[in-house]
């Protein structure tokens, strides 16, 4: 997959050590700002999630594991491979963007037909089948998350456009 950031954005990037931050940025009662890092957010996002009875999806990097839940019901469970460290799996909270029950992938070194259960979450990012390796629970993607094409097909059904998708370590 390729990277998404522009390179006229890198440079300035480049000037920042350590920790990125994603910033959540909210307006107290006091006028103050708080900024949170990025796994406070999903952490966050997580326990909201929890306390609704919305459908959402979790992906577990450390675990190559994705769980769909209903509210704090986990309602499946399945192993993935998720992107390798070339090409990592964005973090973060998503919503999916698009369905398609089939469609061609293309970066500059793969090009696969007939991609099927395809979710986008994150412009090139998606939750998808994948019918050419069984590596499931090993990081060998470009940064989707790759299921077997059957868990693909539940997931795609059961999961609908603004379905929450949450990545974390």
């Amino acid at each position: 997959m390729k990277s998404l950031i522009s390179p006229v954005w890198v440079r300035p990037l480049k000037l920042l050590t350590g920790a990125v931050l994603a910033l959540n940025v909210s307006a107290a009662a006091s006028g103050e700002v708080l900024a949170q890092s990025k796994s406070q957010v999903i952490k966050q996002q997580i326990q909201t999630l929890r306390q609704s009875t919305q459908r959402w999806i979790q992906v577990k990097l450390s675990e190559q594991k994705l769980v769909a839940w209903e509210g704090n019901k986990p309602v499946y469970a399945i192993v993935v491979s998720t992107g390798k460290k070339s090409t990592p799996t964005r973090t973060g909270v998503f919503k999916i963007q698009s369905k398609h029950k089939s469609t061609r992938m293309r970066g500059s070194d793969y090009d696969v037909p007939n991609v099927p259960h395809t979710m986008y979450y994150s412009g090139g990012y998606a939750i998808h089948g994948a019918y050419w390796h069984r590596r499931f629970g090993t990081p060998v993607s470009h940064g989707c998350v790759n299921l077997a094409p059957n868990h693909a097909k539940w997931l795609f059904k059961w999961a609908s456009i603004g379905t929450p998708v949450v990545v974390h370590k």
